[in-house]
Formats: C-alpha cells, sequence, structure tokens
C-alpha cells in the first residue's frame, strides 16, 4: 500500500503506533506474539501481572513474565508454557530425596529462575532482572513488571483457607471453591519505573485476552495503574476472555461472580468499562454488542480464538485498524 498526497497510509501509521499491551498467561502471550507479527517488536511494551510470582526450591518464578518472553522469543512449549524440548532431570532429582514436584520446573527454565534468583539477591530490581532475561533471550518489545514490590495473589476458599495461587492454581487444579481473591501487598506496591510512562505515551493500550480477575486483576490492584488507564480511556482496547459464557483456558468463568461480574462478555466489560473505550468480543457472543454499547463502549464482534500464530495476527491487525 502507498500513501498518495502527501497523506500516510493506514498500513504506514500502523506500523509506527507504540502499544502497550497488560498481559498475563498463555492467552497474553499467544496474543502478543501475532501483534509482534503484525508490527515491529520495538514498538510494543508489554506490562506483565506478577501476582503469580512465587519462590520455589529457593528460587524467584515469574511464569507470567516467563511466559510472555519464551513466547517472543519462539522458544515456548507447545503447551503455552515453559521451554520447548527442554528436560526434567533437576526436577526428577529433586523427586528422588521427596521433595514435592508438582510445580513442573524443567532444565532449561530453572537457568532463567537461577540467574533471576542470583541478580535479585545482588540487588537489582526485578525490572532490571526482566529487561536482562528479555535481552537476553533476543525478545524485542519491552517487558515490564507491574511493579518491583512483591504484590502475591491469595486464594480464598468458601472453607476460609487461603491458599498461595500456585498451590491453587497448579498443585490443586483451581478446584477449590472461591469465596474471594485478594492481592496481598498490592496497597504497599508502586508501578514500576516506566509502566505510567508508557500507558501514557501509547497510542493505544490494549488489554489482552487474560484471565480478568487472576491476570489483569493484579496489575489494575497496583494503585495508580487503573487511574492511568481511566485517563486513556478512548484509546483503551480490551479482548473478552469469555466466549459464549466459558473460558477457553482456566477458571475465569468461575471467578467472574466471585467479583460481582456475570461469567459473559458483557460482565468482563463490566468490569473494564471505568478505564476502557472499547470492547472485542467473539462473534459468539455478537448478542451482547447492545449490553457493551449501553456501558459508553465500542465494540467489535470477530474472530478471538487464536488457534494459529496467523490467527492472533489477525486479531491484533483489526484492534489496530479500530
Amino acid at each position: 500500500m502507498h500513501s498518495r498526497g502527501g497523506e500516510r497510509s493506514l498500513e504506514e501509521t500502523i506500523t509506527t503506533m507504540k502499544i502497550t499491551a497488560l498481559a498475563g498467561g498463555v492467552g497474553a502471550a499467544r496474543f502478543l506474539r501475532g501483534l509482534t507479527r503484525a508490527i515491529p517488536a520495538e514498538t510494543v511494551t508489554v506490562i506483565g501481572n506478577t501476582g503469580d510470582d512465587s519462590v520455589m526450591h529457593g528460587l524467584h518464578i515469574s511464569p507470567d513474565l516467563d511466559i510472555v518472553c519464551y513466547t517472543l522469543a519462539g522458544i515456548v512449549d507447545a503447551a503455552g508454557w515453559g521451554i520447548a524440548r527442554d528436560t526434567s532431570h533437576a526436577l526428577d532429582q529433586l523427586g528422588s530425596y521427596g521433595v514435592e514436584t508438582w510445580f513442573t520446573l524443567k532444565d532449561r527454565d530453572l537457568g532463567t529462575h537461577m540467574a533471576r534468583t542470583g541478580w535479585l539477591s545482588e540487588g537489582l530490581t526485578l525490572t532490571e532482572v526482566t529487561d536482562r532475561i528479555r535481552t537476553g533471550l533476543g525478545v524485542a518489545a519491552r517487558i515490564l513488571p507491574m511493579s518491583d514490590h512483591p504484590v502475591r495473589t491469595k486464594i480464598v476458599t468458601t472453607g476460609g483457607v487461603t491458599r498461595d495461587f500456585q498451590e491453587y492454581f497448579v498443585k490443586l487444579r483451581h478446584s477449590d471453591e472461591v469465596a474471594a481473591v485478594a492481592f496481598d501487598g498490592a496497597e504497599d506496591s508502586s508501578p514500576a519505573p516506566g509502566v505510567l510512562e508508557a500507558i501514557e505515551q501509547a497510542d493505544r493500550v490494549f488489554v489482552c485476552p487474560s484471565n480478568p480477575v487472576l491476570s489483569i486483576g493484579p496489575i489494575l490492584a497496583v494503585p495508580g495503574i487503573r487511574q492511568a488507564l481511566a485517563r486513556r480511556r478512548s484509546e483503551v482496547v480490551a479482548v473478552s476472555p469469555i466466549i459464549a459464557g466459558t473460558a477457553l483456558k482456566g477458571p475465569a468463568a468461575t471467578l467472574l461472580p466471585v467479583v460481582g461480574a456475570e461469567a459473559s462478555a458483557a460482565g468482563v466489560a463490566g468490569l473494564y468499562r471505568d478505564f476502557c473505550g472499547t470492547m472485542v468480543v467473539d462473534h459468539a457472543d455478537a448478542d451482547q454488542l447492545d449490553r457493551i454499547q449501553s456501558l459508553g463502549m465500542r465494540t467489535l464482534a470477530t474472530h478471538t480464538v487464536m488457534r494459529t500464530p496467523a490467527d492472533a495476527e489477525l486479531l491484533a491487525k483489526e484492534m489496530l485498524q479500530l
């Protein structure tokens, strides 16, 4: 496509846009892979959820940051997490000593966690460490943790038990009935350096198709981030991870009622209405467009299931062209 009369074409405009994306988990990573196929990766800044972070075997693990890094580096396992063709010799050895190994940490992945833990112990911030990891993996997109302060997602069961996120999500396969979700440490945290600037300076802010409660919720709980998004509301575009009342992966549909929202695309829109100007839903939820528009939001119904990188790229392009 060529510009005429000195005007820039739509394609030229899109490829020079600065995009900031809020991300957590596999769905976000797959969307970001498509986004960085649609526009230069250097123009993308990712704000990643760290509510899932934990310490296991003495190592600091940042699952959502790593999923994004591995995916954009082209080395992610087909399952969507970990590194492709990795081995599990270290984990097997731990198991032989009777150590619990329910959280799968394979050998190359362990190298990432060892590096992170060592750098943090030397006094580097999580922001600085994350930048070292993504550049070491050859990832051109900028990746920022939501905060350098520890914010941990806690699950309160209907039986009154408070669980760490990974115990609930991985060990127990999110089988608990949940009464509440809390973000421990959020009140005393602040956005990581560059986070607010990335939101303020972006041409468009995307909220990836991530769990609104467990992945986007912790990011919004960091003081200042939700308010920064609200100031850019007309440029914020979110993708619903709920399709026809269910989530493709994970417990999003069961957790939305816990925070007072309907398990639907319209329910997600209601959670985001104060800071999001446009809601993207799957064709299967086209019947909810009027409800979402009544919240003062623009809408787009399209194909949001990302079975292939090409699917993700097409979705990203449609959002860029809004």
